[in-house]
């Protein structure tokens, strides 16, 4: 059944998110900072653009939104609460802090609207084929109302357990992306420098227990040395604080990934800031 909805932030992950709730026969109304990439939207998907948060919020039974940080996720969420009538769901797809979707929630519930925390996994191709990961934070009951319309671009929507728990969760995907990562870069490194073909390589090993995303997907870009294939240094940057923070307050150890941050701290010196996180091979290669 169609329904009324809005989207908040059109950038790489939630252009194609808010395109697929159009394709699907949604209405849907879109806000983003830079209003002519709105319009380009609504050129290309139909609907209509908003000049506010609030202003596209308005009326809308879901407010889905996917912003920066959270700081981003702050003022965005405050503006569209303040055009949400009660009954409504917000929900944020930022990969941000436990603790922002906690203030978020309280917020909400001071205007009878519910609220989940949703951040996704899969990247850019994720979000344009439809075929995200999302882990959602959040009452059951306002889980049960939203989860059709996550669907329309997701291969799996899970429900982690109350406010904060899908944060949580990608905080989880973020700290084994990093190892892995580095563990792949230090792997392909090895292969080229001991004479070894490294593509044939991946193929091989890719058939056994050290198969993964990150080798089936980058690991012959890596190779390439090609690394503008999505996820940048400075968002997995911005991640990986957040799982810093929090394992400072909970006291889990993360040896590996502190380490990796520093490693894509030495690559947005070097001015790589916007390539993918692959990039950490880089490193390695001029060592």
């Amino acid at each position: 059944m169609s329904k009324k909805l809005a989207f908040l932030g059109l950038g790489v992950m939630g252009y194609p998110m808010a395109g697929h709730l159009a394709k699907a026969g949604h209405d849907v109304t879109v806000y983003n900072r830079t209003a002519d990439k709105a319009q380009r939207w609504v050129a290309q998907y139909g609907g209509r653009s908003a000049p506010s948060p609030a202003d596209a919020a308005r009326g809308a039974e879901i407010v889905l939104m996917c912003v920066g940080n959270d700081n981003d996720v702050r003022a965005v969420a405050k503006d569209a609460l303040a055009g949400m009538d009660a009954g409504a769901i917000l929900v944020d797809h930022t990969t941000a802090s436990a603790q922002v979707a906690r203030e978020v929630e309280s917020a909400a519930q001071a205007r009878r609207v519910g609220f989940l925390d949703a951040p996704v996994s899969g990247g850019q191709a994720g979000a344009e084929n439809g075929k995200l990961t999302i882990m959602v934070g959040g009452d059951a009951a306002t889980y049960a109302k939203a989860e059709a319309v996550l669907a329309h671009y997701a291969r799996a929507v899970t429900r982690m357990g109350g406010t904060g728990a899908g944060q949580l969760t990608k905080m989880v995907n973020q700290i084994c992306i990093a190892g892995l990562v580095q563990a792949l870069s230090e792997g392909i490194n090895f292969a080229q420098r001991a004479g070894l073909d490294p593509e044939l390589v991946l193929d091989v090993i890719s058939k056994g227990a050290a198969q993964s995303w990150q080798m089936e997907n980058r690991g012959k870009t890596m190779v390439a040395d090609k690394f503008d294939f999505g996820f940048a240094v400075d968002w997995m940057r911005k991640d990986l604080s957040i799982c810093l923070d929090t394992a400072r307050a909970n006291g889990a150890a993360l040896p590996v990934t502190a380490l990796v941050d520093q490693l894509y701290s030495r690559l947005q010196a070097r001015g790589g800031g916007r390539w993918d996180t692959s990039s950490l091979i880089r490193l390695l290669r001029d060592a």
